[in-house]
C-alpha cells in the first residue's frame, strides 16, 4: 500500500494581515505536489485551515483516501480530533458559550475529514523538518506578494 503523506502550513504577517498558505504531499517519501495561495487580509488560523482544506481536497481528487497530515498547527490538529465534537454538541459554541471562529471552514473540513482515512500529526514548527521548512518558505513567498 502506498504511503501518501502531506505537510501542512499557514500564516500572516500581523494577525491579521497578509497571509500564505501551503502544503506538499509525498507519495513514498517522494515529492509529488506542492501548492500555495495567500491573501491580502487574513489570520494565522485561516490560512493553517485553508493549507489543510486545499490538500485534502487535492489528495482525493488524486484519488487517495488513506492519508497522513503533518501540521505544526496545534489549533487545527486539536480543533479537528477532539475541539470539534463538543463544538457540534453545543450548536457550534466553545466552552466558554462563544461562537466558533472560522465556522465555515471547520464546517468544511469536517466534511472532508469524514470521507477520508486521515491521520493527523502535529510536528514543531522551525525544528529543521525538511518537508515543514518548505511549506514555511512557500507561506513566506505568498506573503511577500502582498507586501
Amino acid at each position: 500500500m502506498e504511503k501518501i503523506d502531506i505537510f501542512t502550513d499557514g500564516g500572516c504577517s500581523g494577525n491579521p494581515g497578509p497571509g500564505g498558505w501551503a502544503f506538499v504531499m509525498l507519495k513514498d517519501g517522494k515529492l509529488i505536489i506542492n501548492s500555495s495561495g495567500g491573501s491580502p487580509a487574513t489570520t494565522n488560523n485561516i490560512m493553517e485551515l485553508t493549507a489543510v482544506i486545499n490538500a485534502i481536497k487535492d489528495c482525493q481528487i488524486m484519488g487517495f483516501s488513506n492519508f497522513s497530515i503533518h501540521t505544526d498547527s496545534q489549533y487545527v490538529k486539536n480543533g479537528i480530533t477532539q475541539w470539534i465534537h463538543n463544538w457540534k454538541r453545543n450548536g457550534w459554541r466553545t466552552s466558554s458559550k462563544e461562537p466558533v471562529k472560522n465556522k465555515d471552514l471547520w464546517l468544511e473540513l469536517n466534511d472532508l475529514n469524514a470521507k477520508s482515512n486521515i491521520e493527523w500529526i502535529w510536528v514543531k514548527g522551525h525544528a529543521g523538518i525538511e518537508f515543514n521548512e518548505m511549506c514555511d518558505s512557500l507561506v513566506r513567498a505568498e506573503m511577500d506578494k502582498f507586501k
